[in-house]
């Protein structure tokens, strides 16, 4: 299956060769927002040990060649190193990009194996065994997390308006006046010297501006020029 991409266009000054801003949808602003929710040892894995700037790849490496009997028996060296996404209850989905499922470990969940306790049905947990906390029963049961769907919608922002996405990534909603705002704001006297470039974004792309967005505050002009 052909690798989904999403549109991006820039604003760029070509006498500075800079990205002033870029007009963006739904699905990239999602992305950009969903950085945050990424754990640390998958942004690790994703931006690779030797282009990490700092000594995290250096502990990283460590950590793979630790010795497996240092480790407590309910954890992995994957589980550090490529751990689950946290199920914020804010339904992401990420075609462009597939992040979550970058590096990541399967994860299971469970709820209570009692088919007699009343109200076990509310607790989960992704640590089988784990004791019931409403009938100290053994949580075992093996329970399906559902992926949304494209129509389910859901995401961080509405994809009802365009955004302005700066190219130190700073997020705003998108308006001819908020353009020529700022425009003028980068003190731009000849509009001439201002093109505009479409560029296309995946997985290649998403993971150069994660990695940028960790060493400039030029993100955009770093990736795309």
């Amino acid at each position: 299956m052909a690798e989904e991409k999403v549109s991006l266009k820039l604003l760029v000054d070509t006498n500075a060769q800079k990205v002033l801003f870029a007009e963006a949808g739904k699905e990239f602003v999602d992305f950009l927002f969903h950085i945050f929710s990424l754990p640390l040892g998958t942004v690790v894995n994703l931006v690779t040990r030797k282009g990490m700037v700092g000594c995290l790849g250096d502990l990283s490496q460590s950590i793979e060649a630790l010795n497996s009997d240092c480790l407590q028996p309910n954890v992995t060296k994957d589980s550090v190193l490529k751990p689950a996404m946290s199920t914020s209850g804010v339904a992401v989905r990420l075609p462009l990009m597939l992040l979550r499922n970058v590096g990541n470990v399967a994860r299971d969940f469970y709820r209570c194996s009692s088919q007699f306790c009343k109200g076990c049905e509310n607790y989960v947990t992704d640590f089988s065994g784990t004791l019931c906390p409403r009938c100290k029963g053994q949580m075992s049961t093996p329970v399906s997390y559902v992926v949304p769907t494209e129509g389910s919608g859901g995401g961080y922002v509405k994809g009802v308006v365009s955004y302005m996405v700066t190219d130190n990534l700073e997020v705003k909603p998108m308006s001819t006046i908020s353009g020529i705002t700022f425009i003028s704001k980068f003190n731009v006297k000849d509009v001439n010297c201002l093109a505009e470039k479409e560029v296309r974004v995946g997985l290649t792309e998403g993971i150069a501006l994660l990695k940028a967005s960790l060493e400039t505050k030029a993100a955009l002009t770093s990736v795309f020029l």
